[in-house]
């Protein structure tokens, strides 16, 4: 039987959620970030959630693709009018990572990893990532889209993404039905969101962020990496600053992870400076 999404009874799960009465279902779409990107634009509201049964030009982070089989897998986009600096942006990519995270071990029983700042792994293995796109002024963001892609149903990848792409259904014996998955998702980013982008409790929720990244994530201290930045360097990772970026403790002393891409090394330093990509 084909896992299909049910949109009335995803609308009466997720009343009582920034969410209720604003989601959208597609069945087929070139991008759930692109559209929600130009809704935002167009005014649409906060919290308005748009899902894809299928997409067919699905991006990662860095314009990577993305795979997006039909009733594979969950293309997710959260549209935000969120309270923040355009420099707090990271907060939210680090807060849907947590609440996917523990969505897929309460639903699944499976801990998986959190490689900084947005993909969620089994081993060295992919099942989720998370693409946080803004509009934003000097001092304020006009609006953000969250876009969260999980491997559900996938049985196989394409030759190219074998050997660093998993799904939940490769992973655990027990597979939860995307509408449950989702529903699950939305509820956990809910719960995130409702501290995070309010700046009464924003700086509260940040060193929360901080304390339980750092506990789930192997990638955050003494892992051997290689980053995307410049011309590239490697190092050993050193722990999170106070604005979420990772550190990386290099022979020319400790750097700040800014927008590159981190891998872990698995070959010589020289070698490494050849591997790219997600």
């Amino acid at each position: 039987m084909m896992d299909t999404l049910d949109s009335d009874a995803l609308l009466a799960a997720i009343q009582g959620t920034i969410f209720a009465g604003k989601l959208h279902i597609f069945p087929s779409i070139e991008s759930t970030n692109t559209y929600a990107m130009q809704q935002g634009a167009k005014g649409a509201l906060h919290g308005s959630v748009y899902v894809a049964e299928e997409q067919t030009a699905g991006r990662g982070r860095g314009d990577h693709a993305w795979h997006s089989e039909p009733y594979a897998g969950l293309y997710v986009s959260v549209l935000l009018r969120p309270e923040l600096k355009p420099a707090d942006s990271l907060w939210l990519s680090l807060a849907a990572g947590l609440a996917v995270l523990q969505t897929i071990e309460n639903v699944t029983g499976l801990v998986a990893d959190i490689r900084w700042p947005n993909d969620v792994l089994f081993g060295s293995r992919k099942v989720g990532g998370i693409l946080t796109e803004m509009n934003a002024e000097a001092t304020r963001v006009r609006y953000a889209v969250i876009g969260i892609g999980i491997n559900v149903n996938h049985r196989q990848f394409p030759p190219e993404l074998r050997d660093m792409a998993t799904s939940l259904r490769l992973e655990a014996d027990r597979v939860p039905l995307r509408q449950d998955l989702l529903v699950a998702i939305l509820e956990a980013l809910n719960a995130e969101l409702d501290v995070l982008i309010k700046p009464a409790t924003f700086s509260e929720a940040a060193r929360g962020i901080l304390r339980r990244i750092e506990q789930n994530s192997t990638w955050i201290r003494g892992k051997q990496v290689f980053v995307e930045e410049g011309e590239g360097y490697t190092g050993i990772t050193a722990g999170l600053d106070s604005s979420g970026f990772l550190r990386v403790r290099t022979p020319a002393g400790v750097r700040t992870v800014l927008s590159g891409g981190v891998r872990a090394i698995t070959k010589t330093p020289l070698e490494a400076n050849h591997v790219t990509g997600d």
